[in-house]
């Protein structure tokens, strides 16, 4: 792997040079003029530097069900989902994970959380594309006898196969959710994670009737319940979390549990929109930004993400202080990759070589006062020109290697859901 050396490139205020070797930041300085054959030089002038996002929960190859199943509450839809899912297979789990780690790369991420099926295929996408993926085995056995085995051996058997993915791809375990998982399941990976020092990815109190079914059923909330369990900490990553006590709040903290919110998706399947980004933040979860799958979304678009989070925050709280920018831009970059145990969502020197350069030289970031805010509130993902993933470009100048192959074959494929 060569050196890559961008120059004269805008970043938090001042222009400098960033000089990335192998795959991580070795030097920012004002300027960095020695080069060897191997460096390849971009030219950063009219251009800023951000650090790459941190899609923290989605389910990649959805985007062969993109605009499936539109106008449904989350129930409904999730029936019309698995009823599709049930003619996946790796081909279109292959191409359905090339097509979204297309829109990602296009959209600035560098690094995705994701939960879905025929995982070896989606491995396989992921590294041919050059992001940094996270892919956990999914439980979802529905309380069927057959399935609780089975799913616990293809497990192990997932988790030995993973040894050999490479240093871009990471095993962790899903577990679908509360209601989807046989309560035995749901202790068994855990303990299979904890075992193995591995991340475990879950939908948590995504919708009211899910919190109040909980409560019904077991006479404490979704969060408690696994808590009572012991099944909290540092090491879960829990998606949505949109319906929460006071007391669910305090736990999540307590035990620096990550919070993936996703808020389009909770828009659109009318999951709910309170989310407390601010007492979870202040209570020590870590809390991160996630788009969900594009059947529920529709795009992979964190940048998207971003404003609608911000904006929502600032209209039900009737507070315009509530997504501050640089929480915000957190919560979407550096947040992502220390739920991971990554060094990276930061530009500093030492840290992986994750991020996009941004055209500034244009309307959306004139006059360029603020350069956050014109990020967020004003550009869309059109302004990003160039990622580099693990110190190797990915796309430069909106140019992505295979992009019309990836197209032909998802317009080809995608029918086979709909048998």
């Amino acid at each position: 792997m060569g050196k890559i050396l961008i120059k004269d490139i805008y970043l938090k205020g001042k222009t400098v040079s960033i000089l990335i070797e192998g795959n991580t930041i070795a030097r920012i300085a004002d300027r960095i003029e020695e080069v060897s054959e191997d460096t390849e030089v971009l030219d950063g002038r009219g251009k800023a530097v951000i650090p790459g996002f941190a899609n923290m929960h989605t389910h990649a190859a959805m985007t062969m069900m993109r605009g499936g199943k539109e106008d449904e509450k989350l129930q409904r839809w999730l029936s019309a989902i698995w009823a599709m899912e049930k003619n996946l297979d790796d081909e279109t789990v292959y191409w359905g994970t090339k097509l979204a780690c297309l829109e990602m790369i296009k959209t600035g991420t560098t690094l995705f959380n994701d939960q879905y099926f025929y995982i070896d295929s989606a491995v396989k996408a992921t590294s041919e594309m050059g992001l940094r993926g996270v892919h956990s085995y999914v439980f979802l056995d529905l309380n069927d006898k057959e399935k609780i085995e089975s799913q616990r051996n293809m497990c192990a058997v997932e988790y030995e196969r993973s040894k050999s993915w490479g240093p871009l791809n990471t095993f962790a375990i899903g577990v679908h959710a509360l209601y989807t998982v046989s309560p035995e399941n749901i202790v068994w990976a855990f303990d299979f994670a904890r075992k193995h020092g591995l991340k475990v990815h879950i939908h948590l109190s995504e919708t009211y009737q899910e919190y109040m079914e909980c409560r019904g059923k077991n006479n404490c909330t979704p969060v408690e319940y696994f808590d009572s369990l012991g099944l909290m900490s540092s090491d879960l990553i829990a998606a949505h979390c949109v319906w929460l006590s006071r007391n669910d709040i305090e736990i999540l903290g307590r035990n620096a549990v990550n919070i993936a919110h996703n808020i389009k998706s909770n828009l659109k399947l009318a999951s709910g929109l309170n989310f407390k980004f601010r007492e979870l933040s202040d209570a020590g979860a870590n809390v991160c930004l996630g788009t969900d799958g594009t059947a529920s979304n529709n795009n992979l678009d964190m940048l998207d993400t971003m404003q609608i989070t911000a904006l929502v925050q600032k209209a039900w709280r009737n507070d315009p202080a509530a997504a501050p920018l640089p929480e915000l831009i957190k919560s979407a970059t550096y947040n992502g990759y220390k739920a991971m145990g990554l060094n990276g969502g930061h530009i500093k020197e030492g840290a992986l070589a994750d991020l996009s350069i941004i055209d500034i030289d244009n309307y959306k970031f004139t006059p360029n006062i603020n350069f956050d805010a014109n990020l967020v509130y004003s550009a869309n993902s059109y302004c990003i020109k160039t990622v580099i993933c693990n110190g190797r470009i990915v796309m430069k100048d909106r140019y992505v290697e295979g992009e019309d192959e990836i197209l032909s074959q998802v317009r080809r494929l995608y029918r086979k859901l709909w048998v």
